[in-house]
């Protein structure tokens, strides 16, 4: 069995309050009842908003700097993401499509090594 990220990405202004709907939630929630069912799921995590974000760079001089930003500036960002266990990655893709449209959202798989 291989490890997938499915990563779900958000304008950097979205709001979850605003734009998930109970229907949305549902979905979701179902989505990952289905990966549950089908002993996929590793874990999933929903993160906070961007603006929540923190960045760590190692300066010259061996100390740290800390901001208060995401560390790559995106017009998007990683609003959650799943980690599964899956044959390959055709099974991978099959749930990115299924994360695509219950979180209507672009959607990014990616192998573990």
């Amino acid at each position: 069995m291989n490890q997938y990220l499915i990563a779900i990405h958000r304008p950097n202004d979205y709001d979850p309050s605003a734009a998930e709907d109970d229907e949305m939630r549902g979905e979701i929630d179902a989505l990952n009842d289905e990966m549950v069912e089908a002993d996929v799921r590793v874990f999933v995590g929903g993160l906070k908003p961007i603006d929540c974000a923190k960045s760590i760079r190692v300066q010259p001089d061996g100390k740290f700097c800390v901001t208060d930003e995401a560390y790559v500036q995106t017009s998007e960002h990683v609003g959650g993401f799943w980690v599964l266990e899956v044959a390959d990655e055709s099974e991978a893709l099959d749930w990115g499509r299924k994360a695509a449209v219950a979180c209507r959202a672009s959607v990014e798989v990616r192998p573990f090594h």
